[in-house]
């Protein structure tokens, strides 16, 4: 199979070819359709996450169909599409796990760091951290879910916001532009702050927002407490 490695810290990204790995007793081996681009693969391309072994196959934003499974595994079944983002595992047993906060477990695994991701044709992955993905949605719609999503829209739905409030998303890149569409949806009043001018706020609205604030030409802070004093 083809595959993008880092092969040490701070190493150039280099394309290779192995053999297909073969999955563990709990383990699925995914074939690869799409896999996101995230800035926190920088961690194992520039060595900044510790105890990262080289070589190393970044990658955690993905989403294939399964293509084998464990024999300890019964829950999925190959030809099943799934995802893995940057909760790549949890081990079940430690107090985190315990309390059902597997995202804090002392044994957590990320794929791309602490096993090789998805940055290739296949990849391994514990059957604890698949997602189940609708048929609906594409891989490569899907992917960015996996870790930009999730981020964006956990923080939105733990805010403590309400309908109606306003709630402001700070930049439209990776991240910003899924929390747009989010906060649009679940029905705050949206505003996006940006510093691109006419063509971001074009974009900004088609995703959703209500408003548009270019933090090079306005203060923002001014801007949203009058909106506020307004309500």
């Amino acid at each position: 199979m083809r595959s993008v490695q880092v092969p040490k810290a701070n190493g150039p990204l280099e394309l290779v070819e192995k053999d297909i790995p073969e999955p563990g007793a709990r383990q699925v081996r995914i074939k690869v359709q799409a896999c996101g681009v995230c800035h926190s693969d920088s961690f194992t391309k520039e060595g900044l996450f510790p105890g990262i072994q080289y070589p190393r196959v970044p990658g955690h934003e993905i989403v294939g169909v399964i293509d084998e499974v464990g024999k300890d595994v019964s829950e999925w079944q190959p030809k099943q599409r799934a995802a893995v983002g940057w909760h790549g595992g949890h081990c079940g047993h430690c107090e985190s796990c315990r309390r059902g906060d597997f995202i804090t477990c002392k044994y957590a695994q990320v794929p791309g760091i602490s096993y090789d991701g998805g940055y290739a044709d296949y990849m391994i992955a514990p059957m604890e951290s698949l997602a189940i993905i609708p048929e609906q949605l594409s891989a490569v719609e899907a992917a960015p879910l996996m870790c930009a999503g999730i981020t964006t829209h956990n923080a939105l739905r733990n805010s403590g916001a309400r309908a109606d409030d306003l709630v402001a998303i700070l930049g439209i890149g990776g991240l910003g532009h899924l929390a747009i569409q989010f906060a649009a949806k679940m029905g705050f009043n949206t505003v996006a702050i940006g510093r691109a001018g006419d063509k971001e706020e074009e974009l900004a609205k088609n995703l959703g927002a209500s408003q548009y604030i270019n933090n090079r030409s306005q203060n923002a802070v001014e801007e949203l407490n009058s909106w506020e004093e307004l309500k």
